[in-house]
C-alpha cells in the first residue's frame, strides 16, 4: 500500500496524541478517583477534509450510540462532497480521558454511493479505521473530531485515503 509522507505524518501525529492521552489518563486515574468519560448518544454535523492527492472538502453527519454495559460504541458516519457520499457503520472502543471526554478507536466499512466519484474518503468501498476525540462541553452539546483511514479506497490504484472530520452534535 502506498502512503504519501503527508498522510504518514498526519497518522503518526494523531496516533501519538491518542496514545499519549490514554497513557496520561491511566497514570492519573491510578492516583485519583477513576475518570468518567462522556456517556450518552449523539448525532452531529460538521466539516470533512480529504487529505489525499486531490483535496476534497465536504461535510459530515456522524452519530454515536452508547452501549452502557461495555466501553464500546456503535457509530455511523456519512461523509459527503458536492457530487458523492460515503456511508460508514463503525464499532469503536471508547477510553475516558477526562470528565465528559473520550478518545476512541475502531473500524468499519465505507460504502461509496457512486463508485469512481470522489468523497473525502476515496472513490470506492473500503475498510475504514478511525480514531478521534469527543467531549460534552454543555449538557447536550458535544464537540468531536476524528481521522478516518480508508484502506484501498481508490479505483485504479491501491492507495489509502485519509479524511479529517470536526463537528458539533446534540447529545441525548
Amino acid at each position: 500500500m502506498k502512503f504519501s509522507q503527508k498522510i504518514a505524518a498526519t497518522l503518526s501525529v494523531l496516533s501519538a496524541v491518542a496514545l499519549a492521552s490514554g497513557f496520561l489518563a491511566s497514570s492519573a486515574s491510578a492516583q485519583t478517583v477513576p475518570t468518567r468519560g462522556m456517556d450518552g448518544s449523539y448525532v452531529g454535523a460538521g466539516v470533512a477534509a480529504g487529505l489525499n492527492e486531490d483535496t476534497d472538502i465536504g461535510g459530515n453527519i456522524q452519530g454515536r450510540v452508547d452501549l452502557p454495559v461495555a466501553p464500546v460504541s456503535v457509530r455511523g458516519a456519512v461523509l459527503f462532497s458536492d457530487d458523492n457520499s460515503a456511508i460508514m457503520p463503525l464499532l469503536t472502543y471508547d477510553l475516558p480521558v477526562a470528565r465528559n471526554t473520550n478518545v476512541y478507536a475502531g473500524a468499519g466499512y465505507s460504502f461509496v454511493e457512486n463508485d469512481g466519484r470522489g468523497t473525502p474518503l476515496g472513490n470506492q468501498d473500503s475498510v475504514v479505521l478511525t480514531t478521534g476525540v469527543e467531549s460534552s462541553v454543555l449538557r447536550n452539546l458535544v464537540l468531536y473530531g476524528d481521522v478516518k483511514l480508508g484502506i484501498d479506497a481508490f479505483q485504479n490504484n491501491s492507495n489509502a485515503a485519509v479524511s479529517l472530520q470536526a463537528g458539533a452534535g446534540y447529545r441525548f
